[in-house]
């Protein structure tokens, strides 16, 4: 079976963070370790195929989601954390970076097919809850899965001075009053779950081009690839023969777009079902940089809920997840980025007419001015 596992690698502590130059010194050699390995050698000389892989780099450290062919899930994760390990040892600028994280995140019945996939007197029990008991006790005695105490200060003191820099919504969008009668949260909860948002802006951008690079290389349409993906992998899948390139692009435009209203003073409101999508997963980016971090206390994540809450506060996106019964989705995945009603701003790039994608070049159209309203 073929598992995606996401590893995340991190600069040494005190390290500076890298610029734009240094991440791309750092995809170089990772790409070059990476294409290197055709198979991992998993748990009692098993060997555990390396089918695809995805980079992206951020300011602390990388991201690798690898594809892996394994008899089961903790063979692929303990070959991928290995091969991750030793890439780090022998590449020497990277010598001193930590893995802080090494896992497969599956739906209940993928996860159950795991199991059964898994025979002899070694497998994997049923339940879940005493398969991770067993999983997280078999970690090595070296690596508790906690992060230093310092590591998580340096956080919680980063994330709270970049709260600011979400100048559209002040803490009262988190839950965080004066007024203790109205208060939800404390002012750290709120600070820190703020400044999770605004970090995590560079996660979801980084990992929209990383998504459209990759889907260039591997397309035209995620229907097309077993390639894995950051962003567009969390997708309605129903509608993945219409994720071309072209609506990649349209995608990371808006997600440009929307992150930087977020940073002025003025946001507005969501201005089309593409934004609702974004801003679901810049908020489970803002909580899996928490959760990394051992931040995401039950303040913290309520504080999320209040400012996805009050951002979206109309989302009907949800129904794209609906499976149709002949698999694919029902309508156009270009009408998820008309704009909601005569206010509703949506660059221009995002709205150009689809008759132009086949020269790829991406100007603007005719379907600019028609808008769209909300699924009734």
């Amino acid at each position: 079976m073929t598992y995606a596992v996401t590893v995340d690698v991190e600069l040494p502590k005190g390290g500076s963070e890298l610029d734009v130059l240094q991440r791309e010194g750092v995809v170089f050699l990772l790409r070059k370790g990476l294409d290197s390995i055709a198979a991992i050698e998993g748990p009692d000389g098993m060997e555990v195929d390396l089918v695809d892989d995805v980079i992206t780099v951020h300011p602390r450290g990388a991201r690798l989601k690898l594809c892996v062919d394994a008899p089961a899930l903790e063979f692929a994760e303990d070959a991928a954390r290995e091969v991750v390990a030793e890439l780090l040892e022998r590449t020497e600028p990277l010598t001193a970076w930590e893995i802080t994280r090494c896992g497969v995140e599956l739906a209940p019945e993928v996860l159950q097919e795991s199991l059964d996939a898994a025979d002899g007197p070694d497998a994997p029990p049923a339940d879940p809850a005493e398969r991770a008991r067993r999983h997280a006790a078999g970690t090595p005695s070296g690596d508790t899965g906690r992060r230093d105490d310092t590591d998580v200060a340096d956080m919680r003191r980063r994330l709270r001075l970049l709260a600011p820099g979400l100048r559209a919504f002040p803490l009262t969008s988190f839950g965080h009053s004066e007024d203790e009668e109205k208060r939800i949260v404390s002012r750290e909860a709120a600070e820190i779950a703020a400044g999770a948002v605004v970090y995590a802006i560079d996660l979801l951008v980084d990992e929209l081009f990383t998504d459209l690079a990759g889907l260039e290389e591997d397309g035209p349409t995620v229907a097309d690839t077993d390639a894995p993906f950051m962003i567009l992998d969390e997708l309605p899948r129903q509608f993945a023969q219409q994720y071309s390139v072209l609506f990649a692009r349209r995608l990371t435009v808006t997600a440009v777009a929307l992150t930087g209203r977020l940073t002025q003073p003025h946001f507005g409101r969501l201005s089309c079902v593409a934004e609702e999508l974004l801003l679901k997963f810049l908020v489970g980016q803002a909580e899996a940089t928490a959760d990394l971090y051992e931040l995401l206390s039950e303040e913290v994540e309520t504080a999320l809920q209040v400012f996805a809450d009050g951002v979206g506060d109309d989302m009907d996106h949800e129904w794209l997840y609906a499976p149709a019964g002949n698999g694919a989705g029902k309508g156009l995945v270009q009408d998820w980025f008309l704009p909601f009603g005569d206010e509703g701003y949506v660059h221009p790039y995002a709205t150009h007419d689809d008759s132009e994608e086949g020269d790829g070049d991406g100007g603007s159209g005719g379907r600019g001015g028609d808008e769209q309203e909300r699924p009734g």
